[in-house]
């Protein structure tokens, strides 16, 4: 079959030089040139449509890889955002202060001018003169002139009524040897039921055929205790003074006086038990002994403070266990704590008891939000700044009567002010431009709001759990000056005269004055407690004896003999 190709096969073509060219072709030529034809027609859309899609992968892969690129950049300028504020709040625990009041807070933090004054003496401000100390002893010292006569003419000076006085204050602090000489007497009548030589009793010893006085004992106990001096420097200092005392001497008389405050630390215990609020906290405690299924020397030293006592407790965990120990057989109460696990644990295990949680750990959160992100400082010291005022506002309440229309006022203001608190925290966090770090304190806010607001119901809670803090304090500054405790029952000790001193600190009660007396009624028993602790409880105490006790301890040398 022959087939006509000509010009007019395709119409509108541009014509060219075989336009006119006639091609003779075979049915079989023709079929295999349309197959070739569709066959590279399908081939040419197949690979535009891989180049397509080639081009379309490359693309996604590109996004993918830019997207991936952005991801790991943000999370890179995350960390590095993180690990700037971590420089920030290092340097901050290290170089800046660790006052949390507003004029303690760097310069970018401090208050606006006009806020309240700083406490203490102002500048400019009159003094008060010097305080006079009348109870102390006098020395009358009196100075002549060694020759009173004129300077010009030598005519001798008449002496003038009165003298001109002076007053200087000065510490005299010296050992010596108390020799005891016991009268001895001898028998004059027939009676054989007496001795032929009767000899005075002796005095009473704190350590049986110890050298060493209740005074020295009582100046290791608040040296170490109370004061915070390693015990090394005291025997330094002691032997600066002419008194040799040993280390093995003043760690053998402290295991032997350990015994003599048991049944006060329980009759300590037992008024902690009988309140019905405490101040809780615990700190960090080394001991360094090897306690089997214990990796480290990590103890810690916990204090429960109520309205009478501060009680503390030496254990090897931070665990709900060692409230638990502490306020066995307590119904119930309510815990002024922080966020510790333990104590949230405690009060599961407990349906009785309530927690308290302090106001001033979520406003330490949000300064710490301000050092460590200074963008977002404004937003941060604007949630201080409401703290605050929830502190003015529940002060006023509790300065105020009960039941009075104002006390009243003052309530309905301090719940509304609750509640804006609550619906502002609400807001910032559906907030979704949010940061997450800002976004974490106040999760920890929402939280812990039943217990961050159980004042509202209790008007004599306080805010915050600074005074379980403060009692921390002396055993903080121990820890730095001679880290911890050598043995267990040193540590044990470390808490049985926290408890004893600190308590008697809240009484107002002068420690030394109270140890010396103590120590002396414990020697006059025979090495032992006394049977009636009334007279050394401070709720025990009638007023003439608490008074004697919060005298100062003035000390009065023994007689020296110098024969």
């Amino acid at each position: 079959m022959e087939l006509l190709c000509s010009s007019t096969a395709s119409v509108g073509a541009k014509s060219g030089p075989y336009a006119d060219v006639f091609v003779t072709l075979s049915k079989q030529e023709h079929i295999a040139l349309v197959c070739a034809a569709n066959y590279w027609k399908l081939e040419h859309r197949r690979a535009a449509e891989r180049a397509l899609s080639i081009e379309a992968g490359y693309q996604e892969r590109l996004r993918q890889a830019a997207q991936g690129a952005q991801e790991r950049e943000a999370v890179l300028l995350r960390e590095l955002e993180a690990a700037h504020a971590k420089i920030r709040d290092l340097e901050q625990r290290l170089f800046g202060r660790k006052s949390e009041r507003g004029w303690a807070i760097d310069d970018q933090h401090r208050r606006a001018a006009g806020g309240p004054r700083r406490r203490g003496q102002q500048l400019g401000a009159a003094g008060h003169g010097r305080t006079r100390v009348e109870q102390l002893p006098v020395r009358t010292e009196d100075i002549e002139l060694e020759s009173p006569v004129c300077p010009v003419c030598g005519e001798p000076l008449c002496p003038f009524p009165g003298t001109d006085d002076c007053e200087v204050l000065e510490v005299e602090v010296r050992a010596y040897r108390r020799l005891i000489r016991r009268r001895r007497y001898r028998r004059m009548c027939h009676c054989e039921e007496v001795a032929g030589i009767v000899t005075a009793a002796p005095p009473g010893r704190l350590i049986a055929r110890g050298k060493f006085g209740i005074s020295v004992w009582v100046s290791v106990l608040l040296d170490k205790f109370l004061y915070g001096r390693p015990s090394y420097r005291l025997v330094q200092d002691l032997a600066d003074q002419g008194l040799s005392l040993s280390m093995g001497s003043l760690t053998g008389g402290l295991q032997a006086i350990a015994p003599l405050f048991a049944p006060l630390t329980e009759t300590l215990l037992g008024k902690l038990r009988g309140e019905r609020h405490w101040h809780a906290d615990e700190t960090r405690w080394e001991v360094f002994v090897e306690l089997e299924g214990k990796s480290g020397h990590r103890w810690y030293l916990w204090v429960f403070q109520s309205r009478s006592v501060a009680y503390y407790k030496l254990d090897a965990s931070r665990s709900a266990a060692v409230p638990s120990a502490v306020l066995a057989g307590v119904k119930g109460g309510c815990i002024s704590c922080d966020r510790h696990g333990a104590y949230k644990k405690f009060a599961r295990l407990h349906p009785g008891f309530t927690l308290s949680f302090c106001w001033a750990h979520q406003r330490r959160d949000l300064l710490n939000l301000a050092n460590d992100y200074p963008e977002l400082a404004p937003w941060a010291l604007a949630w201080v700044q409401c703290i605050g005022d929830l502190f003015a506002l529940h002060a006023q309440r509790h300065e105020v009567s009960c039941g009075g229309r104002q006390r009243a006022q003052l309530d309905r203001c301090l719940r509304a002010t609750v509640q804006e608190m609550a619906d502002k925290r609400e807001a910032a966090l559906a907030d979704p431009t949010l940061p997450a770090s800002a976004a974490k304190v106040l999760n920890s806010m929402r939280e812990h709001w039943t217990g961050l607001t159980a004042f509202l119901e209790q008007p004599g809670l306080p805010l915050d759990n600074n005074a379980a803090e403060r009692a921390l304090r002396p055993a903080v500054v121990g820890r730095k000056n001679f880290y911890g405790s050598g043995s267990q029952w040193s540590g044990e000790l470390a808490a049985t005269m926290f408890s004893v001193l600190m308590t008697m600190r809240r009484w107002q009660i002068n420690p030394r004055t109270w140890l010396s007396a103590y120590l002396q009624a414990c020697a006059e028993h025979g090495n032992r407690a006394p049977p009636d602790l009334g007279g050394f409880v401070p709720w025990t105490m009638d007023a003439a004896r608490l008074s004697a006790m919060r005298a100062p301890a003035l000390s009065h040398p023994a007689r020296v003999d110098t024969s």
